[in-house]
């Protein structure tokens, strides 16, 4: 029983054996033929130098590291044009500000300097100038008309001799007896003489009415009598006349002797033979 027993632990040893020798050359024939595979494989395949891979691996990394370097530089642009551009913005809207307020100044200064193109010439000293200067010709006509037999009345020019210069200043006269209006520059010496004396006198009244209560106590007219006819200087005195009333003082400097006779207080001056003068108080 001993031996049968013993034969059968032989029997089974030998068939473990047998079947692990068995697997063992089962997995011995799948990698020779795993391995006639790999083999044939490598018959087709190409040569691969690994020198030349190794280089292009480092070539590779240079580049990564070359636009690595670019990528930070074009962020730190970025960067930097963004602050500029918010910049630029800051400062075009700061300008768009300042050049409305430009435009409203230089509007505000060309309107002010008579500088605005199709437009009348008038800077802002002329208007107020012509405003006083319509006041002293309405006061002016009032003595022209008188002077003249209602013949001649002052007319502001609105637009200048001079078409690209300032206006608002020049004059013309109107004539009642044929409709006209013409320059005051047409007008006869003695007729020059009656408006220049009228606006002497329309200032005198424009200043009184205007200055809060300055009265102009002495007026002196030099010459310009000599050129009137007989009528034209009788509505001239007789406009000068008007003026003395009030205790007001009207002196006349003239050579025209018919004045003399119209005149009672007089102060004759006359030239002596030594080259000085003499002055004589008439009353």
């Amino acid at each position: 029983s001993n031996l049968k027993v013993k034969a059968d632990e032989i029997s089974l040893a030998i068939k473990s054996v047998t079947d692990k020798f068995t697997r063992v050359n089962e997995e011995f024939t799948a990698i020779r033929a795993r391995v006639t595979q790999l083999e044939s494989q490598l018959e087709n395949a190409s040569f691969i130098d690994a020198q030349a891979l190794t280089d292009r691996k480092n070539q590779i990394v240079a580049e990564k590291t070359s636009v690595s370097a670019k990528s930070r530089d074009i962020a730190a642009r970025v960067s930097a044009n963004t602050l500029a551009l918010a910049n630029i913005r800051r400062q075009s809207a700061e300008l768009i500000k300042h050049e409305e307020h430009y435009r409203w100044m230089k509007a505000l200064s060309d309107t002010a300097n008579g500088r605005i193109s199709q437009r009348e010439k008038l800077m802002l000293e002329t208007y107020i100038q012509k405003t006083y200067f319509d006041n002293i010709i309405r006061k002016a006509n009032l003595r022209l008309l008188m002077m003249t037999g209602g013949q001649y009345e002052l007319v502001r020019r609105e637009t200048g001799y001079n078409q690209g210069a300032q206006s608002g200043l020049d004059l013309d006269v109107k004539d009642h007896y044929n409709g006209t209006l013409r320059s005051v520059k047409t007008l006869s010496g003695g007729e020059s003489f009656k408006a220049s004396l009228s606006l002497a006198l329309g200032l005198s009244d424009e200043i009184q009415s205007s200055a809060g209560g300055v009265r102009l106590d002495t007026m002196f007219v030099d010459e310009g009598f000599g050129s009137l006819d007989e009528d034209s200087l009788n509505q001239a005195m007789n406009a000068l006349m008007g003026l003395t009333e009030g205790n007001r003082l009207v002196g006349i400097i003239s050579h025209v002797a018919e004045l003399k006779q119209r005149i009672d207080k007089q102060i004759i001056v006359t030239k002596d033979k030594s080259g000085g003068s003499s002055v004589k108080l008439q009353t």
